[in-house]
């Protein structure tokens, strides 16, 4: 029997991804953002699919696709249980019964061997925190923690895996985290709280989150469980951004690209060996999609253009230090490193959500910058930094696909996490 899970506050579904990766099977994603939902649906659609041979009709929908039209095409030729598998609500005292409902039906007898996600994490932030000031203190969010527990209490899983940012171990001097350590425990679980680096993992991007595990202190019949903090082990990073991660997409300039048109590689998956072991580009497609860039205006790509040729020289950008004419903010005081530099050389730096609202933090590292040719990066190319695979189609407009992939957490750390939690899990049973 494959193991099966339940996703709170699910996003796009990276998480997700490496468990289903891993052959977990998804009983139910609960998210509130509605293009993260529809994400969820399309991709749900995919898999069962694939598993069934169908694959043709997935491809057929991704030529077809059209600007502004959801995913209701694809939808509507798989089973409604499938797209009904995915709920779209946000969770707190007023919904959390409802949603329990529609979970129960989901997931009838079977039991849950595992509960995965990450509360959205703003409150925990430090940008987040930044930018919100006191009122961080009041946000709700800060309380999501003991939702996410509440399902715990409800539906029991033998393990369970919460993903957030390094502030939730600081915020309000660490109230909430021993709160949380607190609450666990008295729903009769441990837990151990690490912070994991993806590139540690087999992904390219310097990326530092929170990944707590925890699991049931005794079994059915009152006897010590084995379960245990997953043993990750670290991997030498052989692999460099722009010649194993980028180069076999065709290239862009600012605006160039479409939302939906399919686009071919330009170098055969034999060639791609990164792109063929983290499973980013799959043997069976010939295409990816998503690979559009940005519109940027002179001025912005004055900066990029200077941005570029400084870290060619080993030197970063400060926005202080810019020609009057080329500061279009009037903060330059904090943020000075606003603008920089995919490593083309290395990993990438952390994708995080703000890359919806503009790219300058994520500037393509093309080898001779000119003000026609300098552009931030594509969904496509911030979707492979999270290591999701290039047949993932993210819903809704451009800012709303840039948003979900930055929330997300890489695909392939979340494998590497499933593949361990499975070897436990299916060691008890036996």
């Amino acid at each position: 029997m494959p193991l099966k899970f339940i996703d709170l506050f699910a996003g796009a579904g990276g998480l997700s991804e490496g468990f289903v990766r891993a052959g977990y099977v998804p009983l139910a994603h609960i998210e509130m953002d509605k293009y993260a939902c529809d994400t969820l649906k399309t991709r749900a659609a995919y898999h069962w699919l694939r598993e069934n041979n169908q694959l043709s009709i997935y491809k057929k929908y991704l030529h077809e696709k059209k600007e502004k039209e959801d995913g209701s095409k694809l939808w509507t030729q798989v089973p409604d249980e499938v797209i009904q598998s995915v709920i779209h609500a946000t969770i707190g005292k007023d919904t959390i019964n409802g949603i329990f409902a529609k979970v129960d039906k989901l997931k009838g007898d079977d039991d849950v061997d595992v509960i995965i996600g990450g509360p959205p994490c703003q409150a925990y932030s430090v940008a987040g925190r930044a930018r919100m000031g006191e009122k961080v203190e009041k946000d709700p969010r800060n309380d999501l923690y003991k939702y996410y527990v509440k399902f715990l209490e409800r539906y029991h899983p033998r393990m369970f895996v919460f993903e957030n940012v390094l502030g939730i171990r600081t915020a309000k001097k660490g109230e909430p985290l021993r709160d949380l350590t607190r609450l666990v425990k008295e729903a009769g679980y441990d837990m151990k709280v690490e912070v994991q680096i993806a590139s540690e993992h087999g992904v390219l991007q310097n990326r530092k989150r929170v990944i707590i595990v925890g699991w049931k202190i005794e079994d059915e019949n009152g006897n010590p469980t084995n379960f245990h903090y997953p043993e990750l082990a670290k991997e030498e990073n052989k692999y460099q951004t722009l010649k194993d991660l980028f180069i076999d997409l065709p290239e862009r300039k600012h605006g160039e690209g479409q939302l939906c048109a399919p686009i071919e590689y330009t170098k055969p998956l034999s060639e791609m060996k990164y792109l063929k072991k983290s499973a980013i580009r799959s043997k069976d497609f010939n295409f990816t999609t998503q690979h559009i860039a940005r519109p940027n205006n002179p001025t912005d790509r004055e900066i990029y253009r200077r941005a570029v040729e400084l870290w060619q020289q080993g030197k970063r950008i400060n926005y202080s230090e810019l020609p009057p004419e080329l500061q279009k903010h009037k903060n330059t005081e904090t943020f000075l490193n606003r603008f920089q530099v995919v490593d083309p050389n290395g990993c990438s730096h952390t994708v995080v959500a703000h890359i919806a609202m503009d790219g300058h933090y994520y500037i393509y590292p093309v080898s001779n910058p000119t003000i026609d040719n300098v552009r931030s990066i594509t969904i496509r190319e911030a979707a492979r930094i999270q290591s999701f695979p290039d047949d993932y189609y993210f819903e809704g407009s451009r800012s709303a696909a840039f948003k979900q992939i930055g929330n997300a957490v890489p695909v392939v750390l979340a494998h590497k996490i499933a593949e361990e939690l499975k070897e436990q899990l299916t060691d008890e049973l036996q």
